[in-house]
């Protein structure tokens, strides 16, 4: 799982979401993927395909899921949105 996503790009989809994606339950939903933030702003969560991503301070992240295949799916979309030029 190490270095699979660089923080640069995770922060980039995150505020691409934020900002393109349209209001959902638990943030803002854009392509399938959900973006949201804790009360105080320092941990940002991706969610989608069955994945959790949550991401916070010194550039780490963790990566929760059941299956392989939920992991592949939601790094397909997440690397296609961080390609959007928007």
């Amino acid at each position: 799982m190490k270095n699979e996503l660089d923080g640069k790009l995770i922060l980039s989809v995150y505020e691409k979401i934020i900002q393109h994606g349209e209001d959902h339950e638990d943030g803002k939903l854009y392509e399938g993927i959900c973006a949201f933030s804790d009360i105080d702003g320092y941990t940002v969560y991706l969610k989608g395909s069955g994945v959790l991503l949550r991401f916070g301070f010194h550039n780490t992240y963790h990566l929760d899921y059941q299956h392989e295949k939920n992991k592949e799916d939601f790094l397909k979309k997440v690397l296609y949105i961080a390609e959007q030029d928007l």
